[in-house]
């Protein structure tokens, strides 16, 4: 009698995997079944231009020339379509800009992934796009554009909800569950058409939620829902089932500096797989021994992850520049162009090579395409507009593809294709 019980237990325990399984609408298998070993980037993908069919006019770019909002200018030279903007270069020519609703150009810059080795990217996805069905379906063809390119290129892809635009007056995270069940339902995230490339960790889909624990939001963690978020994309039948990752202040462990403090966030990270601190205005090659400061940080963070048994990774950037969005957003405190330079790749090899020095094995980048904080690392131009209205930094010289080499470059180090060099590598 007991054998019988025992097989009956076993048996139930079997049928209940299996139908949970069944109603999974996740991909059972991916090309990219850890983060272990990737170089990820963040990707931002909201640039609108005038004339590309959304309304938009040049959102993200500039409402004027007196109101830029951006600090580097692509490179558009490989671009199918561009658009003309007021901005004049030096030959007196109108500087051109690409409109990331364009189908092309999310496929181009999944072509320059592919070509440079980097492994993929996290689509940002922000609360307020996620908040209603509305500006869910106006805000899908970016992503859509971006599953199709990962899956004709073999790119690795995410979505990384992002929590700016929350309220503090009773919102909490429950559009992100119903934004959650569209993407899977209506757009496929996880079982996209063709080649399955949604990143895994874990053996599970990765979900990411970025701003968590930072004092200058306007929501607090501990009433917002968060727990239940998680609890849903780790553990619903249907649309569960995922790795959370958690994008976190840098100084996230010993609860101060750039972070709340609040005991309650160990506990939120504890419930993730991977946490994910934000570094970017963290450090800095203007000061002193600033790469042992970050190096030293890695490492404890490395060894808080491994005790609690949440996986770590670090985020970089090339170099930071906000002049032209503060100038009117923050009259009063307007950054200076270049605050943290570049300084041709050095900046950014450091903090790769200090990284995985440290015991990073994998590698968040702050940001493919972000120009507005003049962090992308996609082309970028070395003759940016002439304007005596707006500042563009320019790459030092450099080659436009040169920081989509050096993330490649990273990405075999990590993979251990080749040997780690705290040298930057010569092409």
């Amino acid at each position: 009698m007991r054998r019988k019980i025992f097989y009956l237990g076993i048996l139930s325990v079997f049928f209940l995997n299996v139908t949970i399984f069944a109603q999974s609408k996740h991909a059972s298998s991916t090309n990219y079944p850890t983060y272990k070993g990737l170089a990820m980037c963040g990707y931002q993908g909201w640039f609108r231009a005038e004339g590309d069919g959304t309304n938009s006019g040049f959102s993200h770019y500039f409402s004027s020339e007196e109101r830029c909002g951006i600090d580097v200018w692509p490179d558009v030279s490989e671009y199918s379509k561009t658009y003309e903007t007021p901005f004049k270069l030096a030959d007196g020519s109108k500087a051109r800009l690409f409109s990331s609703n364009d189908k092309s150009t999310i496929d181009l810059h999944f072509k320059w992934m592919k070509e440079y080795g980097i492994d993929g990217v996290f689509m940002q996805r922000f609360f307020s796009v996620a908040r209603n069905d509305d500006s869910r379906k106006k805000n899908a063809a970016v992503l859509q554009n971006a599953l199709a390119a990962a899956s004709k290129y073999n790119r690795a892809i995410a979505v990384m909800y992002d929590l700016s635009g929350l309220k503090a007056s009773g919102e909490d995270c429950s559009a992100l569950i119903d934004d959650w069940k569209y993407l899977v339902d209506e757009l496929k995230v996880t079982n996209q058409p063709g080649t399955k490339t949604y990143l895994h960790h874990n053996g599970k889909p990765v979900v990411a939620i970025w701003g968590v624990g930072f004092p200058d939001r306007a929501y607090n963690i501990r009433n917002i829902g968060l727990q239940r978020l998680i609890d849903f994309l780790k553990n619903d039948p249907v649309y569960g089932g995922c790795s959370v990752m958690l994008g976190v202040p840098t100084f996230w462990r010993d609860l101060n500096s750039d972070c709340i403090n609040d005991p309650f966030l160990h506990d939120i990270i504890r419930q993730a797989d991977i946490v994910l601190p934000w570094s970017v205005q963290r450090f800095s090659p203007l000061l002193h021994n600033d790469m042992d400061r970050f190096r030293d940080i890695i490492m404890g963070d490395i060894k808080w992850c491994k005790k609690n048994k949440v996986d770590y990774v670090p985020s970089v950037c090339p170099g930071f520049s906000w002049h032209n969005l503060s100038r009117y957003e923050f009259p009063d405190d307007v950054k200076p162009s270049g605050s943290i330079p570049r300084q041709g790749g050095r900046f950014y090899w450091q903090q790769l090579s200090t990284a995985m020095l440290a015991g990073a094995e994998m590698i968040y980048v702050a940001m493919f395409d972000e120009i507005n904080e003049g962090t992308a690392i996609f082309k970028c131009s070395n003759t940016p507009p002439l304007s005596d209205k707006a500042k563009f930094i320019d790459m030092d010289g450099m080659p436009s593809d040169y920081y989509l080499w050096l993330t490649g470059e990273a990405s075999k180090m990590l993979k251990k294709e080749k040997p780690l060099s705290i040298k930057i590598p010569k092409r």
